[in-house]
């Protein structure tokens, strides 16, 4: 059975980040953890920060070649997905005119296939094709609107979504429009690239490792020999972060999903920047949010939007069915309540999870 957590009304779990930069999430450049020798590059891509950590001390020249090639691994995914520059291969897809073939990079192609493939998997719930629905509700590249959208205008481009209107032909690396959607691959591009700069970090030896991109972060080996990367389970609140609880983390990713930083409200009523593909509406359930723990951090950060998507009951019987490793935070009255999936429970020890448990 979920194990279920009464937490205050201020300690929500959120953002998860590595310990050694903790002391304020809103602030990444925090002086690194002096006891264990860490090499840190760090920078902007993606409207975020990424920070790259390799155990051990690395010499100031092999430290700016490995940033370089860091910087060149996060460009390539930002020229290839972003919405934000028109220049990018994905908005030459989405400019195109539906029914015509465009060529697109191969890296392109298959992060496009994994998510037409999560989009089945979920039966909708995660869907790329919602760009239009996205930027309609305010939360995309278009100027955010004044008032709530009406039905109509929202009915008019929920017809326009889905991922079966748009075709993928990997052995040609191409693809269409069946309809003028907007695919939007912020759910699933920045797992993508935390997932290559750490195989990067490994072709080039450097096995012990932690990449972090705007809160989806993947771990690989240990700090160092007796010290596992650990991360750090943060006071959601606007202003300063600070840790509530502290959990290792060993070759595995993270990414996490929430109602609690991008939102908008019109005459009192908030609403999430979580887009329901299924009905072209922003999500109204009590789901604040979702951590999902996997291999591989595009999976989990397309998982963690779909599963925001899903609500907590939802999310749960998937994960238990998927055998999932998932954290849910619910609001309950004027309090939270925090749920895992048995894959959490057993990837956890006694010790991590009564920690979950303290008030």
């Amino acid at each position: 059975m979920p194990r279920r957590t009464a937490l205050p009304p201020a300690l929500i779990l959120c953002l998860l980040i590595p310990l050694m930069l903790l002391g304020g999430c809103s602030d990444p450049g925090e002086p690194q953890n002096r006891e264990v020798p860490v090499t840190r590059v760090e920078g902007r891509i993606f409207g975020t920060f990424y920070q790259v950590s390799v155990a051990g001390e690395l010499p100031e020249e092999r430290r700016e070649s490995l940033h370089e090639a860091v910087r060149g691994v996060l460009a390539k995914v930002d020229q290839g997905m972003s919405t934000y520059r028109d220049d990018s291969d994905l908005m030459r897809l989405n400019s195109s005119t539906p029914g015509d073939w465009v060529n697109l990079p191969e890296g392109v192609i298959d992060v496009l296939q994994a998510a037409d493939d999560l989009s089945e998997r979920t039966e909708g719930a995660f869907d790329t094709t919602i760009g239009g629905l996205v930027n309609l509700w305010s939360f995309g590249p278009e100027a955010r609107p004044t008032e709530v959208p009406a039905d109509a205008t929202i009915e008019a481009r929920l017809e326009q979504v889905g991922h079966g209107n748009l075709e993928i032909n990997p052995e040609a690396n191409r693809a269409r429009r069946m309809t003028d959607l907007f695919v939007d691959l912020s759910a699933i591009a920045k797992g993508e690239a935390v997932d290559r700069v750490s195989a990067l970090l490994e072709e080039q030896g450097h096995e012990n490792h932690l990449v972090n991109i705007g809160g989806e972060l993947l771990t690989s080996g240990r700090k160092a020999q007796n010290t596992p990367w650990r991360i750090g389970i943060e006071v959601p609140r606007d202003g300063p972060q600070s840790p509530r609880h502290i959990l290792p983390l060993e070759d595995m990713s993270l990414a996490t999903s929430g109602d609690y930083r991008n939102y908008f409200e019109v005459d009192g009523q908030r609403y999430s920047h979580t887009i329901d593909p299924r009905n072209g509406r922003p999500v109204t359930h009590s789901l604040a949010s979702v951590s999902v723990f996997h291999p591989s951090n595009r999976r989990a950060d397309a998982l963690a939007t779909a599963f925001m998507v899903m609500g907590g009951d939802e999310t749960l019987n998937y994960a238990r069915t998927h055998d999932v490793a998932v954290l849910v935070i619910e609001h309950q009255d004027d309090r939270f309540q925090t749920r895992v999936s048995p894959a959490l429970e057993q990837m956890l020890s006694e010790e991590d999870l009564a920690a979950l448990n303290t008030d």
